[in-house]
């Protein structure tokens, strides 16, 4: 491993023993018979949910793997035949999470069956505002109901079902995907025995909720959103940029972006002096993530998925503001891990879910992880990830 916390690409190869090699989505078709009821009002029905699987079931052996914002349903391993708007970004990466699952790590598919499905609202397989609403033929866009984390734990909850399994090791997510980890373990007591949410918390602060309005209203005031139903015509690309941009910034941290790019003048010696060009590395870095980020997602699913994300409260939900009450609702035991420099989900943030646990005596492993490398810290310091989710599904 590098001094940024890069793993080998070496690892990563299909043909590697600790890679779970190729694999190809599943896709499901449910809520034929009865429509699927939204937590925030409307139905939609059928459903088409995208998902992989890896390993074998052998008894309680399943882990529920959950995504975060911009992720789907490819974990690990490489896609044979990728589609839709991911297509070239999957042809040249391996799954979003493939340093962790696999043959002999962390998530050990010699051990574990593994299952990661893609989130309603999305845009990468299972049903969202960019997918055909039968009625008229076209994209959903704003007519596509508006989904909440509790949505996701039913989807969730339905297709665990749907493959027979009533009991699952554990939810493992970062970031959404610990929200929907979290909320599964709330909606579903008897599902679940290990919940474990990785930068994460029970609602995202003032701060990640302000940075989450910013995002959403560059893209509707973009000239080519046409309220959601530009999918004829031309895409609101340069709002999806600047959200993105806005995002990047809330995934790392000031030293991270201190150590990485600091203020260093991009391929120069001096400023051009210019309004419009790119000066600083730092620059160059935002517009290369927003630039490719916008090839691959569509504007429609980051308004859904980040309305989500905020209207999300557990406490709130589950425990009529009482942190306390809503923890005893848990049956699962949870280990929660913040990381020091995280501002979207900062440890105080963290830590509140934590006394909550402690208050209602529910069993909680708790670990705040120095690190430089913001919110994305879960995604980076992979080393010290592994080590921790190893230790905790053999102990627990």
């Amino acid at each position: 491993m590098s001094v940024d916390g890069e793993v080998s690409k070496d690892i990563h190869r299909p043909d590697h023993p600790n890679s779970v090699g190729w694999v190809k989505p599943q896709k499901v078709v449910l809520f034929k018979d009865e429509p699927f009821k939204f937590e925030a009002g409307g139905t939609l029905g059928p459903i088409e949910i995208e998902y992989e699987v890896y390993g074998e079931r052998r008894g309680n052996n399943v882990i529920l793997v959950c995504h975060a914002l911009t992720g789907d349903a490819h974990l690990a391993g490489w896609d044979t035949d990728p589609q839709g708007p991911i297509r070239e970004y999957r042809k040249t990466k391996p799954g979003w999470w493939d340093q962790m699952v696999g043959p002999g790590k962390a998530i050990d598919t010699n051990r574990f069956m593994v299952i990661c499905s893609n989130v309603l609202g999305s845009c990468y397989g299972t049903s969202g505002p960019s997918s055909i609403n039968p009625a008229t033929g076209k994209p959903w866009g704003l007519k596509f109901p508006v989904v909440t984390v509790g949505d996701w734990a039913r989807q969730q909850y339905e297709l665990l079902n749907f493959l027979g399994i009533h009991k699952i090791r554990a939810a493992v997510g970062g970031s959404m995907g610990g929200q929907m980890a979290l909320e599964l373990g709330l909606a579903y007591p008897d599902l679940v025995d290990d919940v474990i949410v990785l930068s994460a918390g029970h609602r995202v602060t003032s701060q990640g909720l302000a940075f989450s309005v910013v995002g959403r209203h560059a893209i509707l005031k973009d000239p080519d959103f046409n309220n959601g139903d530009y999918y004829d015509g031309t895409s609101p690309l340069s709002g999806l940029a600047v959200a993105r941009m806005m995002a990047q910034i809330t995934y790392l941290s000031e030293e991270s972006m201190g150590f990485k790019f600091g203020r260093r003048l991009q391929g120069k010696d001096s400023p051009d002096f210019t309004l419009t060009g790119i000066d600083f590395e730092l620059e160059s870095y935002l517009n290369h993530q927003a630039e490719s980020f916008v090839k691959r997602y569509d504007p429609n699913s980051y308004l859904y998925l980040t309305r989500a994300m905020d209207y999300y409260d557990a406490a709130d939900k589950w425990g009529g503001g009482d942190m306390a009450t809503m923890a005893e609702r848990l049956k699962a035991r949870i280990m929660v891990v913040s990381f020091s420099s995280d501002w979207l989900f900062p440890p105080e943030l963290c830590r509140e879910l934590v006394s909550g646990m402690c208050l209602a005596r529910r069993p909680i492993t708790y670990v705040n992880v120095p690190s430089r490398y913001g919110h994305d810290a879960f995604l980076v310091e992979t080393e010290t990830v592994k080590r921790l989710i190893t230790c905790y599904l053999k102990k627990s």
